[in-house]
């Protein structure tokens, strides 16, 4: 998928939403739990996408969720990624990951990721430098997702740290646009840093910034949009937990789309 074509369906749907599609079977609705876990969260992503699709315009499955069930958990994030594709083939589609390796290993999380499981992006932790990224930036229409300023608290125990004058987030991203266009490179930047948000859009203009944090960890929405859009949007502003556990009761799915209705109400 082409940033022309992701901006086409943001003005179509005047959202911006994407949601994570972390899904923790312990807080599967009880209904739901019928002691076969991987087929449980299969069944739950499928309602969880039938029911936010038309409100959002990317899902992230973080990969963590499926990886702890072993193989039939990568079974269940394949099918996850599968159905998708079938039934809203317009939906960006991101690996919340964090790979950040370099050489060989770059290269096979990237086919993995993105020939394997056909994801249109991966989050990747660029401590290692330039090389754990370069690979990523080899396909065509897909995206490396740089973090750069993560929503988590510790965040401040590397990303403030300064160098030439400089964040450290700063250098990272300026580094990665060095090396990379805004077609193949977007940026983490978390919603709990909403405060800096306008800082970083001022030096980083063009490329797409993925804003996790919004909901269930305190970030709002609307001090995203007013600080980090661009003039055409340039936000994948994702909530999780929000969405997904919306309700726990047999009502999970509407929940759920009301949820996201919200969420995509406020983005418009």
């Amino acid at each position: 998928m082409t940033t022309q074509e992701l901006y086409g369906q943001i003005r179509r749907k005047h959202s911006m939403l994407c949601v994570g599609l972390d899904t923790d079977y312990v807080k599967l609705p009880p209904h739901l739990r019928t002691g076969h876990p991987a087929e449980d969260v299969l069944a739950f992503n499928k309602a969880i996408v039938d029911a936010t699709a038309p409100y959002c315009v990317a899902f992230k499955p973080n990969l963590a969720f499926y990886e702890c069930l072993g193989p039939e958990g990568l079974r269940v994030l394949g099918e996850t990624v599968e159905y998708i594709r079938l039934h809203y083939p317009e939906q960006f589609l991101i690996a919340d990951a964090k790979r950040g390796d370099i050489g060989n290993t770059a290269r096979m999380y990237a086919k993995s990721l993105f020939e394997t499981f056909d994801f249109d992006a991966v989050t990747l932790s660029p401590y290692m430098g330039s090389e754990t990224v370069a690979p990523f930036l080899d396909y065509p229409g897909r995206f490396a997702i740089v973090v750069a300023l993560s929503s988590n608290p510790s965040a401040a125990d590397f990303q403030f740290a300064g160098q030439d004058g400089k964040p450290l987030y700063q250098v990272v991203m300026e580094k990665m646009m060095a090396i990379s266009t805004p077609e193949n490179m977007m940026f983490v930047v978390g919603a709990t840093k909403a405060d800096k948000l306008k800082e970083i859009r001022g030096f980083c203009p063009d490329n797409f910034f993925l804003v996790p944090g919004v909901g269930a960890q305190g970030g709002s929405a609307r001090e995203v949009m007013a600080a980090g859009a661009n003039d055409r949007g340039g936000l994948l502003i994702n909530s999780s937990r929000g969405v997904l556990y919306a309700s726990s009761g047999e009502d999970f799915a509407d929940a759920a789309a009301g949820a996201a209705r919200s969420l995509a109400f406020l983005l418009s």
